[in-house]
Formats: C-alpha cells, sequence, structure tokens
C-alpha cells in the first residue's frame, strides 16, 4: 500500500488542534465534550476518506471477512481490558495519592449529559469512529511508513498526547493503556471491526453500566 506521509502527518496535525482544546475547554458554544468530540471524529473520518482512497474498501474488505468472529473476539477483549483497568483502579489508589480524584475527574465529563444521549454517541459514533481514526487511519499508515511496531508506538503514544489537555495524569495514562491495546490488537489481525466493537462495549462499561467512580 503507497501512501502519501504528508497526508498523514497532516491528518495527526489536525488531530492534535481538534482534541487538545477539547479535553482543555470540554465545552464550545452549544456544544458539550460530547458533541464537540462527536464533531472531531466526523470531521476526521471525512479526511481519512478523502486522504486515503484505500479506507473504505479495507473496512469493507473486514466487514466482509469472519465478521462474526471478530465481534466476539472484540467482547472478549472488551471484557479483558475492564479487567485490567479494574486492577488498575484498584493499585492507583493504593499507590498514587492523585489517582482518585484524577478517576473521578473523569467523570465529570457526564456532567449535564443525559445518559441516553451519551450511549447513542459512543456507540454510533464516538467508540468506532476513534478506532477508525487512530487505529484504521493513523496507526495503518504509520506502520506502513516505520514499520509495524514502530507505527503502533507513534500512534499509542499521539493518541496518549492529545489527552494531555486534560491535565489529568490519570486520563493520559489510561489513554496509553487503550492505545497499546488496541493498537497491538490491530497490529496482529488488521481487524478495524474487532478493535472497534472493544473500544465502543469497553466505553459503554467504563462510562455507563460498570463505572470505577
Amino acid at each position: 500500500m503507497k501512501t502519501n506521509p504528508r497526508r498523514t502527518f497532516l491528518a495527526a496535525f489536525l488531530a492534535v488542534v481538534l482534541f487538545v482544546p477539547l479535553f482543555i475547554y470540554r465545552a464550545v458554544g452549544p456544544l458539550d465534550f460530547w458533541w464537540w468530540m462527536s464533531a472531531n471524529i466526523a470531521l476526521l473520518l471525512a479526511l481519512c476518506v478523502l486522504f486515503d482512497r484505500n479506507f473504505i474498501p479495507f473496512l469493507l474488505a473486514d466487514l466482509r471477512s469472519r465478521a462474526a468472529w471478530k465481534i466476539g473476539l472484540g467482547l472478549l477483549a472488551a471484557g479483558l481490558l475492564y479487567g485490567i483497568f479494574f486492577a488498575g483502579n484498584w493499585l492507583s489508589r493504593q499507590v498514587l495519592p492523585f489517582a482518585g480524584a484524577g478517576i473521578s475527574e473523569v467523570y465529570h465529563f457526564k456532567a449535564g449529559a443525559a445518559p441516553l444521549r451519551v450511549i447513542g454517541l459512543l456507540t454510533v459514533l464516538i467508540g468506532p469512529g476513534e478506532e477508525l481514526f487512530w487505529r484504521g487511519f493513523l496507526q495503518r499508515r504509520f506502520q506502513v511508513h516505520f514499520g509495524g511496531l514502530i507505527g503502533w508506538l507513534l500512534a499509542t503514544a499521539l493518541y496518549a498526547v492529545v489527552h494531555a489537555g486534560s491535565a489529568n495524569p490519570m486520563l493520559v495514562l489510561a489513554a496509553a493503556v487503550c492505545g497499546l491495546f488496541w493498537g497491538f490488537l490491530f497490529l496482529q489481525t488488521r481487524s478495524l471491526l474487532l478493535v472497534a466493537v472493544s473500544h465502543t462495549v469497553w466505553d459503554l462499561a467504563v462510562f455507563i453500566v460498570f463505572p470505577f467512580s
């Protein structure tokens, strides 16, 4: 697969420009965090299609091949990641004096937002959309430019960096762990369906069904 590195790095730059202010300010005009996040993802997905002519064919080929198996594995992966965070939640609260406040701060993103709207946006756009952009576009192209290992780590680092605008070390750490986990799954399986299912189900578990705070 041939890729234009300038388009890859332009998309990466735009992701930083879009997401860092989101985590700093959390709302802009009539848009709260969830609408703003959704708008950012929709814009980046449009760029994926515009910048990468192989993006849609890659996604369609993935959906046509062993979809049920990928969905099942994605569900198992979501459960495994939740277990990792369950253990990490307990451990971090024992050893890091700022962990409890940092974890609670993450849940302030839900303040004032109707639960059904959050569930809908997480399920339809935010969960799958993040994977389509971060793994399906950026990591996939970084792997072409720099090789599998470096591409995975570079995409993970950028995914963690854009969360730094929150000034919340626990959120940045969580993003790094998630980026490593989903990035590794994509590196091994090259399945966007699998990582999208895992991300979406994990989001719903952590934010709605079984929150840690």
